[in-house]
């Protein structure tokens, strides 16, 4: 739990804080091993067979024991998932169902989903993913850096930043099936009556996807006095998130307009060792491989001021060391990868191409003109949020497999 306090009075011609705002958050995951975690389902089968294979010393290095995680640890299950209580080095139990998380700026990737692998799972997190759950991950600040601040995503996130900075996940509702919004009592009735409608908490993210604005306190988001000026960047916003999410909200896959898509002009080697563009030909090369259309927005997309694409690429290309689980991996590149890479890429030139707009929120005055204070939000009992906020929803009835198979009510 975390909460960022701001003594009344002070720099009240800031906008508030998201943290304020969105008052719970929660600390990325920590995994602690990396190879709980690959951008394909079968590899994951693949090293989790290996293990279980092992047998004494080998195991135990092979799984990387830390101080969170040995084979012998005794821990509860996560929530939602069906996966083994007794001690790993006991009874591993069958390979659980991997599931999709958000690995990065918009990557999605597999994870085994098994309590006695995960450092630091975020339970709470867990009890209350699955749709319509977004969950908006702040980036870590990084001064001077190109690209959003705040990124979305339907998977469960991960939520690290490229450049290892802590950022925080904030979940749009406390509660499964999209009840409670995460947000500071009565915000939405004080937006309501400010904008003259009714505001719910899609149009809300929506907003703060388009103008939320980087600060070292932590993203910041105004809440401008023109009724046009919010209904222009809920706009923006949500066209901004239903592309992140890949659809979610809309129900069709990202695509660019015009019927132009990205095709594999020439096959991706085996091992393509790296990647770079060619911009008079709007080519994304992977060795001899290349693939066309590539609008240089795509290209040129950053988040924590990191190349997306890059660091996409290295992703899957960077080397493991040789005999550990990590190295355990596809003979020759996947085709669904490079399906994954035309979608990212779609994604990358979509949201490229509104970076304008939403600079007109973040850098310029559009969405700061007559910006609520802090001051007017302490007035109508909206700051500080309550402690209750910062805390995540009680559970009350429902059992989740504690360890050695114990149940425990929450």
């Amino acid at each position: 739990m975390r909460g960022v306090t701001e003594a009344p009075g002070a720099h009240d011609a800031d906008p508030p804080l998201l943290d304020n705002l969105m008052p719970w958050s929660v600390a990325p995951l920590r995994f602690g091993r990396s190879w709980i975690a690959a951008p394909d389902v079968r590899t994951l089968r693949a090293r989790w067979d290996r293990l279980a294979a092992a047998e004494g010393d080998e195991r135990d290095a092979l799984f990387r024991p830390s101080r969170a995680r040995t084979p012998a640890s005794a821990v509860a299950a996560l929530p939602g998932q069906r996966t083994g209580t007794a001690r790993w080095a006991r009874e591993p139990g069958p390979c659980p169902e991997p599931v999709r998380i958000a690995r990065g700026p918009y990557e999605e990737q597999w994870l085994l989903p098994d309590h006695r692998l995960i450092d630091t799972a975020r339970p709470e997190l867990w009890r209350v993913a699955g749709a319509p759950q977004l969950f908006a991950v702040e980036q870590g600040y990084v001064p001077g850096a190109a690209g959003p601040a705040l990124l979305v995503t339907a998977a469960l996130p991960e939520g690290r930043s490229p450049a290892g900075r802590p950022g925080r996940i904030r979940p749009l509702f406390r509660r499964p099936g999209g009840h409670e919004p995460n947000l500071a009592p009565g915000l939405l009735a004080f937006l309501g009556e400010r904008y003259g409608h009714e505001v719910d908490a899609h149009a809300w993210l929506a907003w703060t996807v388009a103008a939320a604005r980087p600060s070292p306190a932590g993203c910041r988001v105004p809440l401008p006095e023109d009724p046009e000026v919010w209904a222009a960047g809920v706009a923006l916003g949500r066209d901004l998130v239903d592309v992140q999410a890949r659809g979610a909200l809309s129900g069709t896959r990202p695509r660019l307009p015009g019927g132009r898509r990205p095709y594999v002009r020439a096959a991706v080697p085996a091992r393509p060792r790296t990647v770079t563009y060619d911009e008079g030909d709007e080519a994304l090369c992977l060795d001899e491989g290349r693939i066309s259309p590539v609008p240089a927005e795509a290209w040129e997309f950053r988040v924590g001021g990191m190349r997306v694409l890059e660091q996409w690429f290295a992703h899957r290309t960077a080397a493991a060391e040789p005999g550990s689980l990590e190295a355990i991996g596809p003979a020759a590149w996947p085709q669904e990868w490079t399906s994954e890479l035309l979608e990212l890429i779609t994604v990358l030139a979509l949201l490229g191409a509104r970076e304008p707009e939403r600079a007109a929120f973040t850098t310029g005055t559009a969405g700061t003109a007559g910006s609520a204070t802090r001051e007017e939000l302490r007035a109508a009992g909206i700051l500080p949020p309550p402690g209750r906020a910062r805390r995540p929803a009680s559970v009350l009835d429902h059992q989740e497999e504690g360890p050695e198979g114990q149940f425990m009510l929450l």
